[in-house]
């Protein structure tokens, strides 16, 4: 398929297909899986097993078998050429996502979200696909658009969902302003030396490229080679200041003019409507099924609801009715709510306060109700919460940008209570409101020890920038300890429905079965359990997690009062580790259960 140069170069009649794979009927039902397709697989690998069942033992990478880990610091020499390695390009490719398909239908995954995959600029190591230098057409390090029809093809085919990582706020670093990149000051705006040439270097003229010239220079298509196209006001220094948020440059990352007005009168530059043409573009002719759009808060309300509002237009007519467009939407849930509200995008990224209670709750350094407390904020989204938080919010504890306690970047497994409680924390994100995502190799234990943006984007290939300070090994192992306990509570909730549409409350506990009260931090950390119903109808699902990662613990919890007749019994549905297959209804608070779990232990039971 040909590359565009141009958007009136495209016949929207004559790419647009006759039947498109049709959106899913809910999206909370699906389990989303979000990847960076640098570093997640090349195709090159021997020993994992294919999307047909079959063990592969062509390619030239082994699996991980543990003995590997640390292989690429043993010297200084090797560790800063590992470490170095991790802010390039490391290999990852569509075709090799391609090739992974059943390893993530055998987890549970329904729908993958895949950062971006646009041509990034040439002369930059923009690896994660922020850096966009051609809206139309495909980074070739990572392949090309017949690749990428292939992937969601390939997907479609074994019943998971796409959705694509875009961006609308910025492009990547396509020109060089006089005297280098400047600060934003008081809504200023800054000449430009002119558009980069494919070396690099802003050597162009900072309008219409001149016909012949090199795809890797300035910026495609040709109608964004328009005056009026940037905002030109230097970098965001102030990042809560508006409008300097709004117009200002993403680091070095340049900001596209979206418009002006009010949210109601919004007037939408040409550069807006363009950048708009060319998603509708990837819609038609690569049948994706929904967008993740990045940096939802440096853009005007107006601007995100026209784009909202054309997408989803051009989607139902197509015939995907229910096209999802979740918003990375920074600065607090009052704002992440407003947003969705006032632009008609479907969901936010649970990113501000959700990845830290979730960590931290498992971890037992949060009080269960501040997690749980998050899906009862009535008052705050003015509808009845259990409705609005089900499929309005994606939830997750481990991504590409996550900040821990204290600041630095890490995965969950980064410390001491991370692999004891990988599979608590991943049940609980499973089982609870909203829709769950996986980020790529949390499956694996990764670690993502290093302190930046980096060291949580190792490679699942190897390469030269492996997980566990590795390389030439690669990490798509469905035989570790968490692999098939993922797999095992994705089936479940595709089973009952009340684990993924359920209203959901957090229960009271009791070790002695006379005092109920819901689990609190004593002292330094929680040592307890923390049980939760998800109930649809007439159907109560009961789960639980041991906080205490060492030893076996025993606590009544209490059920609901109405569903469950006095010495019924309610069946284990799944247990991490071993627990009692059945459960006796006792009158205790109501109506309770004595529930017994392992270290470090999730259960289900219904």
């Amino acid at each position: 398929m040909g590359t565009f140069r141009s958007l009136h170069e495209i016949d929207f009649a004559d790419i647009i297909q006759p039947v498109y794979f049709p959106s899913p009927q809910a999206w909370e039902d699906q389990v989303l899986y979000f990847l960076l397709v640098d570093r997640f697989s090349d195709g090159d690998e021997t020993n994992f097993t294919d999307n047909n069942g079959n063990i592969v033992s062509a390619g030239n990478t082994p699996l991980f078998t543990g003995v590997e880990a640390g292989n690429a610091i043993a010297t200084e020499e090797t560790a800063a050429r590992w470490r170095d390695a991790g802010g390039n390009f490391v290999g990852g490719n569509l075709k090799g996502l391609k090739s992974k398909i059943g390893y993530l239908k055998r987890l549970g995954v329904t729908a993958i979200w895949i950062s971006p995959v646009f041509k990034q600029v040439a002369a930059q190591e923009s690896y994660h696909g922020y850096g966009i230098q051609d809206f139309l057409d495909i980074e070739p390090r990572f392949g090309t658009t017949t690749d990428l029809i292939d992937v969601v093809k390939t997907a479609h085919e074994n019943g998971i969902f796409v959705i694509l990582d875009i961006i609308l706020n910025h492009s990547g670093d396509v020109f060089g302003y006089v005297g280098g990149q400047p600060a934003y000051q008081n809504g200023q705006t800054f000449p430009v030396q002119g558009f980069r040439n494919a070396a690099g270097n802003a050597a162009l003229p900072f309008g219409p490229l001149a016909a012949g010239e090199s795809a890797d220079a300035g910026i495609w298509p040709a109608e964004l080679q328009e005056a009026g196209t940037f905002t030109q006001k230097g970098k965001i220094v102030n990042w809560d200041y508006e409008p300097e948020f709004l117009n200002g440059d993403f680091e070095s990352l340049k900001d596209i003019t979206h418009g002006s007005g009010d949210v109601d009168n919004f007037r939408v530059s040409d550069a807006f409507k363009y950048l708009t043409e060319a998603y509708k573009y990837w819609i038609a002719v690569a049948d994706i099924d929904g967008f993740r759009i990045d940096t939802v808060k440096h853009m005007e309300l107006g601007a995100t609801r026209y784009f909202s509002s054309v997408i989803k237009e051009f989607t139902m007519g197509i015939g995907k009715e229910n096209f999802y467009l979740i918003g990375e939407i920074t600065g607090g849930r009052q704002r992440a709510f407003n947003t969705l509200e006032l632009t008609g995008l479907d969901a936010a990224l649970g990113i501000d306060d959700i990845p830290d209670k979730l960590e931290y709750l498992v971890k037992g350094y949060r009080n269960p109700s501040e997690y749980f407390g998050l899906f009862r904020n009535s008052e705050l989204v003015q509808k009845e919460s259990h409705i609005w938080f089900r499929n309005k919010v994606v939830t997750l504890f481990d991504d590409h940008d996550q900040v821990r306690k204290g600041g630095h970047k890490a995965r969950f497994c980064a410390d001491s209570l991370g692999t004891d409680m990988l599979v608590a924390v991943l049940g609980l994100n499973l089982t609870t409101l909203g829709i769950p995502c996986i980020y790529y190799g949390t499956e694996q234990a990764f670690d993502g020890e290093g302190g930046n943006d980096r060291y949580i984007r190792e490679a699942m290939f190897g390469g030269e920038f492996g997980a566990f300070r590795s390389r030439n090994v690669h990490f798509f192992n469905e035989n570790n300890p968490w692999y098939p306990e993922i797999s095992k509570i994705n089936e479940l909730r595709k089973q009952h429905i009340a684990l993924r549409r359920g209203r959901q409350y957090l229960r009271t506990t009791s070790a002695n079965g006379i005092d109920f009260s819901l689990p609190t931090i004593f002292g330094e950390r929680m040592n307890s359990i923390v049980a939760w119903s998800r109930i649809f109808n007439d159907r109560e699902v009961l789960c639980a997690i041991n906080i205490d990662p060492q030893h076996e613990t025993i606590a009544y919890v209490t059920i609901d009062n109405d569903l469950h007749p006095v010495n019924s019994r309610i069946r284990c549905l799944y247990s991490s580790k071993n627990s009692p297959q059945e459960l006796n209804v006792e009158v205790r608070n109501g109506k309770a259960v004595r529930l017994t779990i392992p270290p470090g232990g999730f259960v289900i039971y219904a």
